[in-house]
């Protein structure tokens, strides 16, 4: 039999000791029992691995690997995390009868965790909007401004594999939280060092159940939102496939599209169970074109106009459409982002709705298509960081000022509407279906669509490059490309000179040529963008929640018609390839 001191021969005296802390308080029995049986089977990997650190409560909050120790998603984990934010709440809002919502997916352990979620909160005097069931996380963001809420948390951890969990925490405004409250949250997280200072004891008489009351409020907010519900009454029969990948965008995406009208909807059995497993699938990703293959599937068989797939949260949309060969094409994030753009601009100014005060919002590594296409119906558009809880902050401050009217990320994230204050698929997949209807409408498919916009504002296409750096290397190497271009920045890129070079770390734009400065007006973020003479523009971000560095790539050229489509596009591809080259990335 092992001891906890030969187990752990190559463990540091902090992981020892957190060890032997959870061993020794206030944790329940199963808990210890893993933990004492990971030592007699000398599982010191998976001891090491669990106890090294504390699960991080980041600025979106929490997410990892599920399981016992103090550096995975558990009940003590989730319960520090909660008790550190109703401590902040209390100081923040002293005068306040606090409340709070709580949603959750349908990932493992999702409802058990929600549940400790709402007690730890209910102990804490604080009186919880308690979903009965699984629900989005836009619905979370609109049910926390519908009952007034001082904050909330969604149970989720979005596309990732399925041993993980997530605890995404939200304010008084719907939207993730952002700065002060982000760091400020953290650091009284940060204060609760052991579990003997949370409060487990939930306080029933706090806790109200609600469900369906919501969601009727909610989708009738979604559908008032519609500009074009004619063509949809006569394009109905619109034929379209929807997965939920097993995720909680069953429980609302039939539902919505039925009430804004299309009577034709078919849902991929194989996928419409909500299971944390994700059976069917390895990533319920719906960027991902496997997560997809089942409803392409479907599709074919039935000729299907649309495909939709929603992640495990429903709040992303990965959509395919149909191409002149009959095949069903896959969009990406900025594809689909920019048709919606121009799909919304299109139908108010047919509405005679555009005023000169309405705007759109893309992030600053998103295609800058939109941009184009925004600047063509007279609609200001403004960049924010890559993240939507800056979209729902420039929402919140243009409040009164200017109308929102639709923005989104390369992520596959988009917002129609300011109901929610984070991106929201069970709108986008009521839009983007309305978009179809619009386009069959005039003798259009979304294909065509696509290419039209092209030749009208410019064919513009994207590539993103992920790198990987695991460990304390890892992380060094990333902050050293990222100095080393801050240094050196290159002079030209696929044959173009080099104009602009943006520094978000320093809020400052600088002209190569002339070395002149203008200041960047967003939060400091470290993030690198290189803007050629030709319009091509690179941007190097290093991810702040795992060991990745990210290279986008956007070029652009002149479409003159449909039937130089393949040419022009032979002719962006290969400059990406050049600009990798020229990065030394390939």
């Amino acid at each position: 039999m092992s001891t906890l001191a030969n187990t752990l021969s190559k463990a540091d005296e902090r992981t020892r000791n957190t060890i032997d802390q959870w061993l020794t308080g206030s944790y329940d029995n199963d808990t210890k029992r893993i933990i004492e049986q990971w030592i007699q089977e000398g599982k010191e990997d998976e001891l090491i691995d669990s106890f090294y650190k504390d699960l991080e409560f980041g600025t979106g909050g929490l997410r990892g690997v599920m399981g016992v120790g103090s550096n995975r998603m558990n009940k003590y984990t989730i319960g520090m995390a909660t008790q550190g934010l109703a401590n902040y709440l209390k100081k923040n809002f002293p005068n306040d009868t606090l409340k709070v919502a709580i949603a959750h997916d349908s990932r493992n352990n999702s409802p058990y965790f929600a549940q400790v979620t709402a007690d730890v909160f209910s102990a804490n005097g604080i009186k919880v909007y308690f979903f009965e069931a699984l629900r989005s996380t836009p619905e979370l963001s609109f049910t926390i401004r519908h009952f007034g809420c001082h904050s909330g948390v969604v149970l989720t951890a979005s596309h990732n594999p399925k041993e993980y969990n997530g605890y995404k925490a939200y304010w008084n405004d719907g939207a993730q939280v952002i700065a002060p409250h982000d760091k400020n949250i953290i650091q009284e997280v940060q204060k609760i060092t052991s579990v003997e200072d949370v409060k487990f004891s939930g306080d029933a008489r706090l806790i109200e159940r609600i469900g369906k009351e919501v969601d009727a409020v909610y989708i009738k907010e979604l559908v008032q939102l519609s500009v074009s519900p004619e063509a949809i009454q006569r394009q109905k029969n619109l034929k379209i496939v929807f997965t939920p990948i097993h995720g909680t965008g069953i429980v609302l995406v039939p539902e919505v599209l039925k009430q804004f009208g299309f009577e034709n909807v078919t849902v991929v059995e194989e996928q419409a169970t909500p299971d944390g497993n994700f059976p069917t699938v390895v990533y319920p990703n719906p960027e991902e074109k496997e997560a997809l293959s089942l409803a392409v599937k479907k599709a074919t068989e039935i000729d299907a106009d649309l495909v939709l797939a929603t992640d495990p949260d429903a709040d992303r949309v990965g959509i395919a459409i149909k191409n002149p060969k009959g095949e069903f094409q896959l969009l990406n994030g900025n594809q689909t982002g920019s048709l919606l753009v121009w799909y919304m601009l299109q139908a108010w100014k047919n509405k005679q709705l555009l005023t000169g005060k309405e705007f759109t919002v893309k992030t600053i590594v998103t295609t800058g298509l939109i941009e184009k296409i925004s600047a063509a119906y007279g609609v200001k558009m403004y960049n924010t960081l890559t993240g939507f809880k800056y979209i729902a902050a420039l929402i919140k401050a243009l409040e009164g000022k200017e109308q929102f009217i639709v923005g989104g990320e390369e992520s596959y994230g988009y917002l129609v509407g300011d109901k929610v204050r984070d991106k929201d698929a069970i709108a986008s997949c009521a839009f983007i279906a309305e978009m179809a209807a619009y386009a069959k409408d005039q003798g259009k498919t979304l294909y065509e669509n696509l290419i039209d916009m092209y030749v009208q504002f410019g064919f513009y296409k994207e590539h993103l490059i992920s790198l990987t750096k695991k460990g304390k290397t890892g992380a060094e190497e990333i902050q050293q490309m990222m100095a080393d271009l801050r240094q050196s920045p290159p002079t030209h890129l696929s044959g173009s000179p080099v104009a602009w070079m943006y520094d978000y770390a320093n809020q400052k734009a600088t002209n190569i040529k002339t070395g002149k400065t203008e200041e960047i007006h967003l939060p400091k973020e470290n993030v690198l963008q290189f803007l050629t003479d030709d319009g091509s523009l690179v941007s190097a971000r290093p991810s702040g929640t795992e060991p990745k560095i990210k290279f986008y790539f956007s070029v652009n050229e002149p479409l003159a018609s449909a039937a130089e489509y393949e040419a022009v596009q032979i002719k962006l591809d290969t400059k990406i390839e050049q600009l990798q080259t020229d990065l030394k990335l390939k």
